[in-house]
């Protein structure tokens, strides 16, 4: 059974496609049971991100279940949508997957190299996909895997030194844009993770007069509590504080525009034709793009960011080669285990049926010889269990290294155990845990 990676990001779609197909999380848990119930999925786990949307999945057949892939993102959320999407789409098989994974929980794949944030993005896919129990042994191993080489890349290199992420570099957007921030009045639409980064760069830049608004005044007013500054903002308020601000970083999860022509439109009338720089992290997009028409509005979508940051960055690149040996070893230690699974179901079947065998044996014993001690009866049952190990061990070894080395040799040996011992496995069982990651 194949395992793929069928999606589209920053490297192939621009922000306007991306935001199309983006899956908000309060329905992911409905996408993955929808998507759970296609027949050619047997797992699936979806990353939706500002950046990308990747389904990764095992497959009963790669043809159909890839199909059937495209036709879910067609149809759960997007059958209205006017964008060939199959133009903007990869696909990753096997080895090509897995390498795809790590290299994303590892930040190399991110549009700021070494993004802080995605690591808890794959996590955070991960236990949607527990959640919707769309995950099996396949993607629950590989994706333990991509956070422990995320974890150690990020742990044993400097991939994440200094504080750039996509939050952070909108700042640095509006500091070429101004020079200064001292003198600024900034606005950030969204109390979420980048919106409350943004708030914490911008205290730090010495900004005179913070105002957040989020639809829920709580938790902007959390964010305000905890840096003690800034000013939480009803919602309602939106066109006054638009009015007042000189620089917007916007960043909520809503699904339409927060910043039209009209609301922006009102402000800027009562601004005297003092300019406005608006910088729209979201995907899907907060701000209207036909905002920009409006006289002295400067907007900048997410997109504009990826040439921002290049001296910052620079100790992160020299970190790569390092990412990458971590990258190999996980990628490598996922694969082993994976081409090891065509042992699993001969193992397991081989295990079950000596222990079978050997509890049969010694309960007939205990009953001839009922006056055995009870220190007796356990040296003969450790005796036992030792016996039962040794005598399989040579043979559960032998058949894990071929599974990892060699897969042919490797299910030749298994079928062979299987006749031998008459241990009546089911032939998908053997066919079903031994695809292999080129396949």
């Amino acid at each position: 059974m194949p395992l793929v990676c069928l999606g589209l990001s920053h490297h192939t779609a621009p922000v306007d496609v991306r935001e199309r197909h983006a899956f908000p999380a309060s329905r992911m848990a409905e996408a993955l049971i929808a998507l759970r119930d296609y027949e050619a999925v047997r797992e699936a786990v979806m990353l939706s991100t500002c950046g990308r949307l990747e389904i990764y999945a095992e497959l009963e057949e790669y043809e159909a279940g890839s199909e059937q892939i495209k036709a879910f993102l067609r149809n759960f959320r997007h059958g209205n949508v006017d964008v060939d999407m199959s133009s903007y789409m990869y696909t990753l098989l096997g080895a090509e997957a897995i390498e795809h994974l790590f290299r994303v929980a590892t930040g190399l794949d991110s549009m700021l190299i070494g993004e802080p944030e995605i690591l808890g993005q794959v996590k955070d896919a991960y236990v949607q996909a527990q959640r919707a129990r769309s995950l099996g042994k396949t993607l629950h191993a590989l994706f333990r895997e991509a956070l422990a080489a995320g974890k150690a890349a990020r742990t044993q290199t400097r991939i994440t030194g200094q504080s750039t992420s996509v939050a952070t570099a909108a700042i640095e957007l509006a500091k070429r844009q101004f020079g200064t921030l001292v003198e600024k009045t900034i606005l950030i639409v969204g109390a979420g993770k980048m919106g409350s980064l943004a708030a914490k760069r911008l205290r730090s830049e010495g900004c005179s007069r913070l105002l957040i608004a989020n639809r829920s005044q709580d938790k902007a007013r959390r964010i305000v509590d905890d840096l003690k500054a800034g000013e939480a903002v009803e919602f309602p308020g939106l066109v006054d504080a638009l009015g007042e601000a000189d620089i917007v970083v916007t960043s909520t999860g809503a699904t339409h525009f927060i910043l039209g022509c009209e609301n922006v439109g009102k402000a800027m009338a009562a601004r005297s034709e003092r300019p406005l720089f608006v910088v729209d992290i979201a995907v899907p997009r907060d701000v209207d793009p036909d905002v920009a028409k409006i006289p002295n509005v400067t907007l900048v979508d997410i997109d504009a960011l990826k040439g921002v940051v290049e001296i910052t960055l620079e100790q992160r690149r020299e970190e790569i080669p390092l990412v990458e040996e971590i990258i190999a070893e996980h990628t490598k230690r996922y694969g082993d285990w994976y081409q090891s699974r065509v042992a699993v179901p001969v193992v397991a079947s081989l295990v079950q049926k000596a222990e079978a065998i050997r509890e049969g044996e010694i309960e007939r014993l205990y009953a001839r010889c009922p006056d055995l001690t009870e220190r007796e009866r356990m040296l003969i049952t450790g005796a036992s269990l030792t016996i039962i190990s040794k005598l399989l061990h040579s043979v559960v070894t032998r058949l894990r290294q071929q599974a990892t080395s060699n897969r042919v040799e490797a299910l030749t040996l298994a079928r062979t155990l299987e006749e031998l011992f008459d241990l009546r496995i089911r032939a998908e069982e053997l066919t079903g845990h031994s695809a292999p990651l080129n396949e």
